[in-house]
């Protein structure tokens, strides 16, 4: 019998509800909607009755902040329901982290649980105004209305599907015959492949060909997979006269050399005929034969960019050097993410990923650089068949945010650039930085007899077509069709795959390794090796029904496919295991080469490698190359048009104001606040820094991801793009955004000698049009000619050519993203650091055709280099195209200093394109030296008035910021409230502290690792850092005896160890709506639970929690009353932030009370500052309970600001905590919880934040026990 609930938010925490109603009427202009009111209904069988009922309190709701309803909801008279559910086949994280969870109480049980969103609408609603505010809330790419009738059953009885369709005279078809047929199947591939498809079986196999080789050679020839747009060939290129054709003809010439310099073979460069493909790697191959790239790895697989660094480590007995490989990646995910921008944004960033980890790599940092249309224009200019813009960027912030904060991957920088033209389609990039020991990854070929394993995710019916459908033309009706398309991400499956990755036992046993991005099985294992025999009936399936087809081109993603050893298969296998996760053997690598896949016992596919291998009919085009217009300068330009205003009237002080509220300049800090940016305990540069968080960084920065060791070793990633630059001209474009990438690489203390590049490239989708193929054309010869200017290779990149819809095209995109391998002591950070201090302007050189001269900007940026190390530069900030007074703006914020500009500038220099040039901050006895370098001079001066001079203008920091923050701050909130109230703040003195009878000089750490843990590294170094012996154990649920193992090693560890760290994270993605009840439900099982109470009982023992960690104990009871006791609707709880959203960023906190042994070191009223990453993190009790906690000293710390002053200032108290409280503990201080990190921390670690960050809460944990 199915059971039906629902659970509310009770009114105080009901926080959803209450934006959708502010957005109902603000953003769809409805203003009969009085009250919303939003329920999780959940459908639950087979479940015995014990098991519900425990679970209803435990699983699927919180006492103290929910209401729970059984079988249905009362509905007023003036009130309009619905529903809303996942469409059949879509990964549900809610209903998957509930059965799981259900299962923990139980191990034996099998539950099946449907989850859906209801939705009361109060009010005299139309049914009008119902479809409006429906079709607001429900994406119907993976969603649609749900039915209020609850089902008899939810067990899905699956047809066995047919056998796969043979397609019966095709090879005899006459074309019209052979046409229709292709018309018919919605194909990504050219009517000529098809007919290539015709002949191949008509003279190779003489057969008919099956659906699924028809599915998958469409898959293999996509754009997407093959990059068939840049592999054509290019003939008869022609120039357009004008101004600037000299340069841009020149450059063409220049690559026609390097080809033959290259290819001194004529055989071989007749087959490397001209493409936008060998236009894109000319430069890496015309740099690496003249042997200025000499790191780059070389291997068969095609992981991701990789180098090979050697660096100094310290594992505790001294520096070695020891080569490490340096992965880098980007990856985009530009259909998806505009058709179901949460699904297509998280799984760009796992698509990322899973490059540089299929080839070992551990990545463990992401920058996000996105485009996107205005988003504060009114849904009502939204276009037909489109996602509102303000749809589009929240929901691909928040997937992107959800998967990257779960799986545990420090988000560094990200960027949102915006430009009218994205409408056409959103542009979503994921870049990533990885590495590993080389040491530690084989590089092998895959030989005859060799065994393929298949490990991770299950596979569905997500993501059919995902490669052809995003290699297709788009308008108003196809986006109806196309939600197969989207994959479902799944990241705490992929965090089990990096754990297991990461082990050196592990990754030694790879011989070679794919994941599983577009085009599922049939390209991932089909990429492996030449000859394959791939067994379809072993993959593992989500659900019965799925047919041969579908199992070979399937999406679902979090999946690996590795070679293995056949005498190391097994071993492999029990390693999968022990991480949690699914592996299976599907393959068997062949000496003949043919790519065969069965299913059902008969082959479905059964074709010739070479034939895969031509990926399709040869494609050629004519190019007309179109030239930028002289008059239509965009160096010539002001760029902001605010600005351009201000200056037009003669108002520089309306100028400057506006200019920060642009949309290309203002904050976007409350984007930027949705990534975690801490995790890892490695990041250098946190997003935003200065005292205030308010200066944003151009670069980001992380210490390599060493275990157990350290090292002075970082690495930096930048990147450069102006839109409206590369529209003007695609050509200037994408020179500029190589030097801007090294530029903000230079500003941060990197040296542009030892830079590496990867480019993307997003433009509009080709035809047969000369003229349309000039853009990616132009703008590859600009990015191959500032290649060979500055002797720096891009060696990798991503194309996108699909970047249309109906008469609408993106604009011209050439991203290039910079890295470089830097020591972290010669990082600087751009917050200005001292009154007095000079701004120097320091200039780039320029030619008549307004190209950078590269040998002067190579100069140029070594002494700036040289300068920064010798402390001559204390903070430097990059130019764009918005000039200076963006940029000392910015650079002011972070530590509200003053800037004065110099009266010598003229009004118009200050908003001047000054795309990478540089202002940096230098002490005023150091100006003489700074002033000899050629191209610099003095443009300002560092004041301690918070306030932005010119000549008379005088604009306070009050004012210039609430221009800069209120532009995004509707779209991207950074407050939720107004309150400001100040806090008591009392200091706790405990002269009786707990003591330890039962010492040891070194005691035991068990750190529990669940499904969706990602602080467990972290957490260990720090405690083994502080002298302790750390045991970490997986709790494994694969099935039920799974579970029941898993109790046992849980109750085994527990018992050896002196201490409980639960470690942060998001225990199942904090599902079902809520945090760490994956945590709390395994803790009560009555063995673990009697083994906790044994050792804080009997032996002594602490507990910490942070976090997730802290999430877990409060629903455990162990915080605030020391033992496993559950919740009341009167205990206090941790919910949803206020401002309704995931935090991340540097909280400052006051330690109120000495009561606890984690504290004995800290200092009572001392002001510390941790990361802080959570999405609930809301300290919540009744008044009289905070009154007792406060009484009794369990109020060990609070949010404050940097001076130690408690409020409710949501800047402070970010989460809107009652009372401010950041941790309290039990009734004597053993068990400890808190939401910040303190565990992120370390040398070098946030270094643009100041304040004390270690509260020694490790070193206080071990000192305890001695």
């Amino acid at each position: 019998m199915v059971k039906r609930i629902y659970v509310e938010k009770k009114k105080p925490f009901a926080g959803r509800a209450k934006e959708l109603k502010e957005e109902i009427a603000g953003y769809l202009g409805i203003h009969s909607v009085e009250d919303v009111r939003i329920f999780i209904r959940y459908d639950v069988e087979n479940v015995s009755d014990e098991v519900f009922e425990q679970a209803t309190t435990t699983v699927f709701s919180e006492p103290p902040v929910d209401i729970l309803y059984r079988e249905e909801i009362e509905i007023p008279q003036n009130a309009k329901v619905f529903s809303i559910e996942s469409l059949p086949g879509q990964f549900d994280q809610r209903a998957d982290s509930a059965e799981q969870c259900v299962r923990f109480i139980k191990g034996d049980e099998q539950p099946v649980i449907r989850t859906a969103v209801t939705y009361m609408l109060i009010g005299t609603v139309s049914e009008e105004e119902l479809k409006k505010i429906e079709d607001y809330v429900m994406n119907p790419v993976d969603s649609r209305i749900s039915s209020s009738d609850k089902p008899e059953t939810l067990v899905e009885n699956y047809e066995e599907p047919e056998d796969v369709k043979i397609f019966d005279g095709f090879i005899s078809m006459t074309e019209k015959d052979l046409k229709d047929l292709y018309e018919s199947l919605g194909l990504a591939m050219t009517f000529n492949d098809f007919k290539w498809i015709q002949t191949y079986f008509h003279d190779d196999e003489h057969r008919d060909p099956s659906m699924t080789e028809i599915r998958v050679l469409d898959t293999y020839w996509s754009d997407h997979c093959r990059h068939t747009t840049f592999g054509t060939e290019l003939k008869d290129i022609t120039f357009a006269d004008g101004f600037y054709k000299k340069p841009i003809e020149d450059a063409y010439k220049s690559y026609l050399i390097a080809r033959e310099e290259v290819y001194k073979d004529p055989q071989k460069r007749q087959s490397k005929f001209i493409c936008l493909m060998d236009l894109a790697l000319m430069g890496m191959k015309k740099l690496r034969a003249d042997g200025k790239l000499t790191d780059m790895e070389k291997s068969e697989e095609n992981n991701a960019c990789t180098v090979v660094v050697p660096i100094e480590v310290d594992y505790g007995k001294g520096k070695v050097t020891e080569n490490w490989l340096v992965f880098f990646k980007n990856e985009t995910h530009n259909h998806p993410t505009e058709i179901e921008p949460f699904g297509g944004a998280a799984t760009c960033l796992g698509g990322a990923i899973r490059d540089p980890l299929s080839g070992r790599g551990y990545v463990y940092q992401a920058m996000r650089v996105t485009g996107a249309a205005d988003p504060t224009v009114p849904v009502a200019e939204t276009l037909k068949g489109k996602l509102s813009q303000k749809k589009l960027v929240t929901g691909a912030a928040q997937g992107y945010s959800s998967y990257g904060n779960q799986i545990g991957l420090a988000t560094g920088y990200v960027k949102e650039v915006y430009h009218p033209n994205y409408v056409a389609k959103r542009m979503e990039i994921g870049a990533v930085m990885g590495a590993a020991p080389q040491a530690n990854v084989i590089r092998k070929s895959s030989d005859p007899g060799d065994i393929i394993i298949l490990l991770g995710g299950r596979t569905g019916r997500d993501g059919c077509g995902g490669a052809t459908g995003s290699s297709k033309a788009h308008t108003s009706k196809s986006l109806a069709t196309c939600g197969a398309e989207v994959q479902k991400g799944n990241a705490p499956t992929e965090r089990k795959l990096q754990r297991l990755f990461r082990r050196p036992e592990v990754s030694s046993l790879i011989k070679k390794c794919n994941d599983f991005g577009a085009g599922g099985v049939s390209v991932a294992i089909g990429e492996l090796a030449d000859g394959l025999d791939i067994n379809l009936d072993l993959v593992p399936k989500k659900y019965a029904g799925l047919d041969g087809t579908e199992l070979s081109i399937s999406e679902s993603q979090e999946r690996m496919a590795v070679v293995v050893d056949p005498k190391d298969a097994d071993k492999f296998l029990d390693y999968a295991a022990e991480e949690n996760l699914e592996a299976v053997k599907v393959a068997v690598v062949t000496k003949e080469p043919r790519l065969v896949l069965k299913w059902r016992g008969k082959k479905v596919v059964d074709i010739r490698r070479s034939f895969l291998d031509t990926n399709g009919a040869h494609q050629e085009t004519t190019v007309k190359v179109d030239l930028p217009e002289k008059e239509e300068n965009y160096f010539h330009k002001i760029a902001a048009p605010k600005a351009k205003e201000g200056l037009a009237k003669g108002d520089v002080r309306a100028a400057w104001v506006g200019e920060l509220n642009d949309l290309n300049v203002c904050s976007q800090k409350g984007l930027v606040e949705r990534f975690d940016s801490s995790i890892g305990a490695a990041t250098v540069v946190m997003p935003y820094g200065g005292q205030y968080q308010m200066t944003e960084t151009q670069a980001m920065v992380a210490k390599l991801p060493i275990l157990h060791g350290r090292s002075d070793t970082v690495t930096m990633m930048s990147y450069g793009f102006d839109p409206y630059l590369s529209s003007w001209s695609p050509y200037h474009g994408a020179v500029y955004a190589v030097t801007e990438s090294i530029a903000r690489i230079v500003a941060n203390g990197g040296d542009y000698h030892k830079l590496h590049f990867t480019f993307q490239e997003f433009f509009k989708r080709m035809t047969e049009d000369p003229e349309r193929w000039s853009q990616p054309f132009t703008a590859l010869l600009g990015a191959y000619d500032a290649q060979l200017g500055y002797g720096i290779a891009s060696i990798g990149g991503k194309d996108s050519m699909s970047g249309s819809f109906n008469e609408i095209n993106v604009p011209p995109t050439l991203v290039s993203f910079a890295v470089d391998v830097a020591r972290k002591q010669d990082i600087i950070t751009p917050e200005l650091k001292k009154a007095g201090d000079r701004l120097v302007e320091f200039t780039i050189v320029k030619d008549e055709y307004d190209l950078p001269v590269y040998e002067k900007v190579m100069e140029l940026y070594g002494q700036v280099t040289e300068l920064i190390r010798s402390g001559a530069i204390v903070s430097c900030y990059t130019v764009d195209c918005y000039g200076i007074a963006a940029a000392v703006s910015k650079m002011a914020f972070g530590n509200r200093m003053g800037v004065k500009l110099s009266d010598d500038l003229k009004a118009e220099e200050l908003f001047a394109n000054g795309i990478a040039n540089l202002i940096a901050e230098v002490p005023a006895e150091k100006l003489g030296d700074v002033l000899k370098v050629s191209g610099s001079r003095e443009v300002g001066c560092v004041t301690d008035d918070a306030t932005l001079r010119y000549k008379d203008v005088a604009i306070t920091l009050d004012e210039a910021e609430k221009s800069w923050t209120s532009r995004l701050e509707k779209v991207f909130p950074t407050t939720a409230s107004a309150d400001r109230t100040p806090v008591e703040s009392p200091l706790y003195t405990e002269k009786n502290v707990y003591v330890c009878k039962n010492r040891t000089a070194v005691p035991t750490v068990f750190i529990p690792v669940f499904p969706g843990s990602n602080c467990e590294y972290d957490s260990a170094a720090a405690f083994e850092n502080a002298g302790a012996k750390v045991i970490t154990k997986i709790f494994r649920n694969r099935n039920a005896e799974d579970i029941r193992a898993s109790v046992e090693e849980f109750e085994k560890s527990i018992e050896q160890a002196q201490i409980i760290m639960f470690p942060g994270g998001f225990s199942a993605g904090d599902e079902p709506d809520g945090s760490a009840k994956f945590f709390a439900t395994a803790f009560r099982n009555e063995k673990i639970r009697e083994a906790v109470q044994d050792m804080l009982g009997k032996r002594d023992g602490l507990a910490l929690g942070i976090c997730n960690g802290f999430q877990a104990m409060i629903k455990l009871g162990l915080v605030p009353t020391g033992t496993i006791a559950g919740q009341s609707a009167d205990s206090p709880t941790l919910t949803f932030n206020t401002i309704g959203r995931h935090i991340s960023k540097m909280a400052y906190i006051k330690v109120v009370s000495g009561k606890s042994p984690w504290l004995q070191k800290a200092t009572l009223g001392g002001v510390y500052t941790n990361p802080a990453s959570h999405g609930e993190g809301r300290f919540v009790a009744p008044e009289n309970v905070l009154k007792d906690l406060f009484a009794n000293g369990q109020i060990a710390t609070q949010y404050c600001d940097p001076k130690g002053t408690v409020s409710m200032d949501d800047t402070w108290n970010i989460n809107g905590s009652y009372m401010a409280v950041e941790g309290i503990t039990s009734p004597d201080g053993r068990c400890l919880g808190k939401m910040t990190h303190s565990e992120r921390r370390g040398d070098g670690v946030a270094i643009n934040i100041l304040g004390e960050q270690d509260l020694k809460i490790f070193e206080s944990g071990v000192e305890y026990f001695k």
